[in-house]
């Protein structure tokens, strides 16, 4: 490993930190490519963002951030120019610093979470699918859900008022396939979890895992514990799962190319881009 004053710096920040898995596999794969960058954890409060943010555009050696829980939606405020679906969802997981300074800001939690489950085996195509939560990453998987092309989504957040708001855009982008839904995962082919619930102890269920059966697919996107507690009782009944390492691993090196600006999707002009945020 190579630490030293040419040491690019690609921080991880949000609020709790300690359960991220981008630290050292974010760093490992940037030195695979020959990259001398560090992706350190930065626990910062909601309170400190603002001042963080400030901060991040005068540091010259570092190049962009990933954002978790959260800062997901707040972050989009901050950038100068965001993708399409970034702004359609309103909220940014990674952020790229250009040579002019600007932060592009894009959500590919969506493409994660679907990849991560493709390559487990379940095609979303023409199913019925649960989402629990629609805060930064759930807005972004409810979107790639329904591009990917299922036949309807239920979705359920304890913020009825965001939910609500949700599911209004996606019913405008993709009519007549969006409802509100509960924790009754019944006649749903894939149960998605996107909440924190399940990292303590004592949280209820997500989804109710007495209603689901063999059949489901069952997915979460927490990390810690690497098992969670839905995804175990799913795995009793013999569903098939996806862990959040399974989220986070199929998203790790599309995170790598945004941090380091190859291949980043089509972007506004920063002045629009603002307006639109």
């Amino acid at each position: 490993m190579q630490l030293d004053g040419e040491t690019l710096l690609f921080p991880v920040i949000g609020d709790p930190i300690a359960q991220v898995r981008s630290p050292r596999f974010l760093t490992e794969i940037l030195h695979r490519r020959g990259v001398n960058a560090i992706v350190p954890p930065l626990h910062i409060a909601p309170e400190g963002v603002p001042a963080a943010m400030a901060a991040f555009r005068g540091m010259q050696n570092l190049r962009g951030l990933v954002v978790t829980i959260p800062h997901k939606m707040a972050s989009l405020g901050y950038c100068d120019a965001v993708s399409e679906r970034a702004r359609f969802v309103g909220s940014v997981n990674v952020i790229h610093k250009d040579a002019a300074g600007r932060f592009i800001g894009d959500n590919v939690d969506g493409i994660g979470y679907l990849d991560g489950i493709a390559k487990l085996g379940f095609d979303v195509a023409g199913k019925r699918a649960l989402l629990i939560g629609v805060g930064g990453a759930g807005s972004a998987v409810a979107y790639e859900i329904l591009d990917r092309g299922a036949a309807h989504l239920s979705i359920a957040d304890l913020d009825e008022a965001r939910r609500d708001r949700i599911l209004a855009a996606l019913d405008e982008r993709f009519p007549g396939r969006v409802s509100a839904g509960s924790d009754d995962p019944a006649g749903a082919d894939l149960v998605a979890n996107v909440t924190p619930c399940g990292m303590r102890e004592g949280d209820p269920y997500p989804a109710d895992p007495s209603k689901m059966h063999k059949g489901q697919f069952v997915a979460d996107a927490i990390t810690k514990p690497e098992v969670s507690p839905m995804v175990a009782a799913a795995r009793a009944l013999g569903c098939a799962t996806m862990t959040g390492a399974g989220m986070f691993e199929a998203q790790a090196e599309i995170l790598v190319d945004y941090l380091l600006g190859t291949g980043l999707p089509p972007v506004p002009a920063a002045e629009e881009a603002v307006a639109a945020v």
